[in-house]
């Protein structure tokens, strides 16, 4: 059950958002401890009674869970509600864990669009809210690292100073990360200086060169094991991005959901209690929430023009429209062929492992296709050591000497170096950078010949497949448009083609529906190309350039779509459930309200139950996926087999 105290935090008006709005004077974390003190609740009895009832919640339990969120619009389901209420009896042990105001917890929202691609695509998104915006920008990652990502969003905060510059503004600019440093053991979040995120490890643009934006960075970690691992930015508290994805170059295939409406308010004060430290300057948006400015991407009917009357992108074959698309089906797993960097490579053919393989499971797309430092061989046991021999190796080269920051060139042993600190905060050995290649000469290779296929008039197609009701439609129309009519309707110029958007030639667009035509065209088959050499040459964009795919082709209306955008359509609950870093190697912090949410649904689920990670070793979720299985709910987990297992190898693994 939920406890009163805890009712009476989510039911009331105070945050640490409105507090600041109040008295910038105020840091976050004096705010914080000004609203709601230490980290306990104070009602122990109150985490026993909620375990004990895990199963057992009563019409009044899921009645209160209602009454503690602000779902405007919206009405949570009956499976919504008893997974929100699971995660707000969390708060009797510690309010601080759910790293927001227990008054954002519950909120509502919408997303009109989603991204799931390589690391380059959500770069593209978050460069162009970024070259948007108008008063303030919160941008954080778990890991910085100089990259052909990061380029990216130093590209787009020049751009952004310039643009303010001839609109006689100033930006406000939060940047945090977390690269752990020995100090962090006496101050969590530490103010980083201009000399050191100017260094070639980060290089971040020095103030004279963005001078129009007000810039401050935190790193932010908790010693000994307490990462910060959110990756989120927040735009002039209109915008906000929630992603998987470090600020580094990886292969990997990330995901990202673009989000509007009150649940940006939650996002917001989640980084201000994040950032912890005095804000100088201010947020200029502290007084404007989202909550009272409306979904300004569907404003007008003319987000649904995107859509043409088969479901399809406008221009392209690719259905995405809910409204539209067919029922899916999985293509069916066939061996890998020999041209595969992870395929098994023998001389009696693809499939057989030699004798030299270890992991006839994982196969060598885990082992032998990790990316290794200079000098690591394949029976490194640990990519940390291994990173260590090879800056060994690369001293017994001659190149022993200090890190030269000259430019975007670290060297072999600043690689090295880097990679190993990248590998102790993100514990991703399999995905740091390949120390012998550079991460910028990759992206002028994909330029190549821009050319159109298809000329012809632009069709404007009727908006509006779908559509909110009359309440939903004046909730999403409150605010003022800030874009002209005539760039919503025509986000590029007509009958010219659309260059793609990259480090080295950047293309910026005014809308949405902008971006996700750009970046349509450059996925689209050029030049002779099938589907699938399209879609491989995109995905390969900055690392693994010039690989060669051999998936099989796919049908026209299956065409991939990096940029997946939705219809206009009504907000709906969404609930804040966070955990806050936890510095200390033990499992006393699992009792959490992401942790619990999980546990809640595997719990509460009546069909089935999706799980999507690279990795599932959280000792918790094993018996719980196990429980529900026995219960006959079909519970489907795609994991990377393999995956980071050089790190992990004495956690508990399922696999």
């Amino acid at each position: 059950m939920i406890s009163e105290k805890v009712y009476k935090l989510c039911t009331s008006k105070e945050s640490v958002s409105a507090l600041l709005a109040k008295d910038p004077s105020l840091t976050p974390g004096e705010a914080w401890k000004k609203l709601f003190g230490g980290d306990e609740a104070g009602e122990k009895e109150s985490i026993s009674t909620a375990k004990a009832n895990r199963d057992n919640h009563t019409p009044e339990d899921l009645k209160r869970a209602r009454e503690c969120g602000n779902w405007g619009p919206t009405e949570p389901s009956e499976l919504f509600l008893r997974l929100y209420h699971d995660a707000l009896c969390t708060l009797d042990k510690s309010i601080a864990g759910c790293m927001v105001s227990p008054s954002l917890m519950g909120s509502c929202g919408v997303i009109p669009l989603t991204v799931i691609s390589v690391v380059p695509d959500i770069m593209r998104h978050m460069s162009n809210l970024i070259v948007r915006a108008e008063k303030e920008v919160i941008l954080a990652t778990n890991y910085w690292q100089n990259s052909v990502a990061s380029k990216y969003i130093t590209n787009a905060m020049r751009e952004l100073s310039r643009r303010a510059g001839e609109r006689g503004d100033r930006i406000v600019f939060k940047l945090e990360y977390d690269r752990g440093s020995a100090k962090q053991a006496l101050k969590n979040h530490m103010s980083v200086s201009p000399k050191e995120y100017m260094g070639t490890a980060v290089n971040i643009p020095a103030p004279e060169d963005i001078p129009f934006i007000d810039l401050e960075v935190v790193n932010y970690h908790r010693p000994m094991v307490g990462t910060f691992h959110c990756k989120y930015m927040v735009v002039d508290r209109k915008y906000a991005v929630l992603q998987s994805n470090n600020i580094l170059d990886n292969d990997n295939m990330e995901m990202m959901t673009h989000l509007e409406g009150p649940i940006v308010d939650s996002l917001y004060d989640m980084a201000l209690i994040s950032w912890n430290n005095k804000l100088d300057p201010p947020l200029p948006s502290a007084n404007s929430p989202a909550a009272q400015g409306g979904v300004d991407s569907f404003k007008t009917d003319n987000h649904n023009a995107m859509f043409s009357q088969n479901g399809a992108i406008n221009g392209h074959s690719a259905v995405v429209h809910p409204d539209q698309m067919g029922d899916q089906k999985a293509y069916d797993y066939q061996p890998r062929a020999v041209n595969q960097s992870s395929a098994l490579q023998t001389s009696e053919g693809a499939g057989n492992v030699t004798s030299s393989q270890k992991d006839p499971v994982t196969g060598p797309g885990t082992t032998a296709n990790m990316v290794r430092a200079a000098g690591e061989t394949e029976t490194s046991e640990n990519g940390v050591d291994g990173t260590t021999d090879g800056m060994e190796q690369a001293k017994l080269r001659g190149e022993s000497g200090p890190i030269e920051h000259d430019g975007n060139n670290l060297g072999t042993i600043g690689k090295l170096q880097e990679n190993a600190k990248a590998i102790a905060v993100t514990g991703d050995v399999d995905h740091i950078p390949d120390p012998e290649k550079e991460h910028h000469s990759a992206v002028s290779n994909l330029v190549g010949n821009k050319t159109t296929e298809k000329g012809g008039e632009k069709e404007l197609n009727a908006p509006g497949l779908i559509g909110p009701d009359a309440e939903t439609k004046q909730f999403l129309s409150e605010g003022d448009q800030q874009l002209p009519q005539s760039q919503i309707e025509h986000p590029s110029p007509e009958n010219n083609l659309l260059p793609e958007h990259t480090t080295d030639d950047p293309h910026y667009d005014v809308d949405i529906a902008g971006e996700v035509a750009r970046v349509q065209t450059a996925v689209s088959p050029k030049n002779g190309e099938t589907r699938i050499e399209a879609v491989t040459r995109h995905l390969n964009h900055t690392k693994n350039v010039g690989f060669k795919g051999n998936a099989p082709e796919c049908e026209p209306e299956e065409e991939m779509t990096p940029y997946i955008p939705h219809p206009v359509h009504e907000p709906f609950p969404i609930a804040m459930v966070c955990r806050e870093p936890y510095g200390t190697p033990n499992h006393s912090s699992v009792y959490n309200p992401q942790n619990e949410v999980w546990l809640s649904a595997l719990r509460n689920a009546k069909k089935n139950v999706f799980i999507q990670s690279p990795t599932l070793n959280a000792e918790p979720l094993v018996p719980a996926i196990i429980e529900a299985c026995e219960r006959g709910i079909d519970v489907y987990c795609y994991i990377c087999l393999g995956y980071n297992d050089t790190v992990s190898r004495q956690a508990s693994h399922l696999l």
